[in-house]
């Protein structure tokens, strides 16, 4: 199977998707990219912008995962403006871009799946599934699941192993922030799983401004 990786990070998602596929992985930051492409050797690896790249190439793929930047959305965000921590910035719409651009465009046998944070705002497009502390939007439907988050987010720093990533002799700036950021790799996994073992999901997403609701059949 052909998978695109976007906004790879470390790979926290990628790690138990095992090396019998071919991985394309999008990373922005070349440090980050490095650490993946030493963890993940087997896998191909892209220096770009992933938005973009996925506009280019979303018909390329069987499979595409994307985890766009999540800080604008994020109720810390919000709370961190009212207590003049950090100053209010727009949502960034290329979460929402991404979504439309698949709904839409994707090729009926893609699978496809973004994931971001709960935001502190009504969704513009209602999530698909909602797991851990995140919201998904797919094609395919995603089984309930539960698992234990080992992260104690308070609690990581830099040269912390986490789901067995060690990063401290890494050249990435922001240590703390690519451990904190992972996707759960048994989450990841599950998800992946959900779309090879589900057939072709048919449904329906309207914006909060229409009064219809998701639909989503195997």
């Amino acid at each position: 199977m052909k998978i695109l990786n976007l906004y790879a990070g470390i790979g926290g998602n990628r790690k138990l998707w095992g090396d019998e596929h071919e991985i394309t992985a999008v990373e922005y930051d070349q440090a980050t990219a490095d650490e993946y492409s030493r963890v993940f050797p087997n896998d191909k690896m892209i220096v770009t912008d992933a938005h973009d790249y996925l506009l280019k190439n979303y018909m390329n793929f069987d499979f595409i995962w994307s985890s766009p930047p999540c800080p604008t959305h994020s109720d810390i965000r919000r709370c961190g403006v009212n207590s003049g921590q950090y100053e209010a910035l727009y949502p960034a719409m290329e979460l929402y871009q991404e979504i439309i651009l698949l709904m839409n465009f994707a090729k009926n046998e893609t699978k496809w799946v973004v994931e971001n944070v709960r935001p502190y705002y009504e969704p513009l497009i209602p999530p698909t599934h909602k797991l851990h502390r995140h919201f998904y939007w797919s094609n395919f439907k995603i089984l309930p699941f539960e698992v234990e988050d080992e992260r104690k987010h308070d609690n990581i720093k830099g040269y912390s192993t986490i789901y067995g990533f060690n990063i401290k002799d890494s050249k990435i700036k922001d240590k703390r922030k690519a451990l904190r950021n992972m996707v759960d790799p048994e989450l990841g996994k599950h998800i992946i799983d959900s779309a090879m073992n589900t057939k072709q999901s048919y449904f329906k997403i309207n914006s909060l401004f229409d009064n219809e609701y998701m639909i989503l059949e195997d």
